[in-house]
């Protein structure tokens, strides 16, 4: 079956796109979050003309050829734009075949335990513990991600002395069956990061995300060598080749791949078998409510090097307010710390008509 048109319907925050095969057979995707109205561009002069008229049901092939035909843009944008329509297809190719997307992966549906995963800096120790200790109590969460030091931060906090307090806070404030894990946001050098790494040990905390400037592998690896605890790392990575390195190389001990940056559910699946077959799990980046969560949800029911729990976004519409009313049916209730991963086919997810008829629309079709 050809696939006849890719329609993208965005603001700044969100694009979902829309592929439709000349039988009528329509399916949902979406690109990665942040400038997606600039991702949908790209959607339509560097994806489209290679996908219009191509087999809807060999999504596969798509994704070696399109990097291929675009070989000089070989970064971010191009990557975002390829997971939009994968994910689309993947949706088509579950509705035609009545199964969830994890199924067609080789996966069940069910449960995905989930870490509640804290996005903010701006906040003391004190009142962070006790906004987390809360979704504990109402989600039943067994396990939080809190940030330390600055983004990018160059060895600086947030504020002088902010990560050695809300280290212990934490600690105190949850039970020991309470995994704790941390996000370094790129700040430190390997020699900071490794102090820090130790102080983490010691608090009990079990995950140190993104310790080192993330594009310097070299200096990540310093830290994995010469630390107990998990480093781990990946979310900005797009490309294969340099998934193959970070692995091969054991760059970090559990991989962090984004799904809608590194573009889409096949490449994705690509990188997680190059992690199981080196012994590395696989716990993706998932850090807003749009349909990345529900692809990784997918992803962790099908893959067999899936990590211990699903990121899950705590925040509410003072941090993300484009992350609401995107759908009429929300894939996200948390029951006793774990989602849910239903039966429907495809990603079992209907777009909001509402907030589709606000949105900048745009087709490229076999007829135009």
């Amino acid at each position: 079956m050809k696939i006849q048109s890719i329609e993208t319907f965005t603001n700044e925050f969100v694009c979902f796109v829309r592929v439709t095969g000349e039988d009528g057979s329509t399916g949902w995707g979406q690109v990665a979050p942040y400038y997606a109205d600039i991702t949908a561009e790209v959607v339509h002069r560097q994806v489209a003309p290679y996908a219009l008229g191509e087999d809807a049901l060999n999504s596969a092939h798509l994704m070696d050829i399109i990097p291929d035909r675009e070989h000089k843009f070989p970064g971010s944008y191009l990557r975002r734009a390829m997971g939009g329509l994968d994910t689309a297809l993947f949706d088509l190719r579950g509705k035609l075949e009545g199964k969830p997307v994890c199924e067609l992966l080789g996966g069940t549906p069910g449960k995905v335990r989930a870490y509640g995963s804290s996005m903010k800096r701006d906040i003391t120790a004190k009142d962070e513990a006790d906004r987390l200790k809360k979704q504990q109590d109402d989600f039943g969460f067994t396990a939080f991600k809190f940030r330390i030091g600055a983004e990018c931060g160059r060895d600086q906090d947030e504020w002088p002395g902010r990560t050695e307090e809300i280290v212990p806070t934490m600690r105190k404030a949850f039970s020991e069956d309470t995994a704790l894990l941390v996000d370094a946001n790129s700040c430190y050098s390997p020699g900071k990061a490794i102090e820090v790494g130790k102080f983490l040990q010691d608090n009990g905390i079990s995950h140190f995300e993104e310790p080192c400037p993330y594009w310097h592998y070299d200096q990540t690896k310093q830290v994995t060598d010469a630390l107990e605890i998990d480093v781990t790392g990946g979310e900005q990575d797009c490309s294969l080749v340099d998934w193959k390195r970070m692995i091969d190389q054991r760059v970090v001990d559990i991989i962090q791949p984004d799904i809608c940056y590194l573009g889409g559910m096949i490449r994705t699946m690509k990188v997680a078998q190059m992690a199981h077959e080196a012994g590395i799990p696989c716990t993706p980046h998932a850090a807003n409510l749009s349909l990345v969560t529900l692809f990784t949800m997918h992803l962790l029911r099908a893959i067999p090097n899936a990590g211990k729990y699903l990121e899950f976004s705590i925040e509410q519409e003072d941090y993300y307010p484009w992350q609401y009313d995107l759908f009429v049916n929300s894939p996200f209730d948390i029951v006793d710390g774990h989602a849910i991963v239903t039966d429907a086919p495809g990603w079992g997810v209907e777009v909001n008509p509402e907030w589709l008829a606000k949105s900048i629309y745009k087709i490229s079709s076999l007829e135009r």
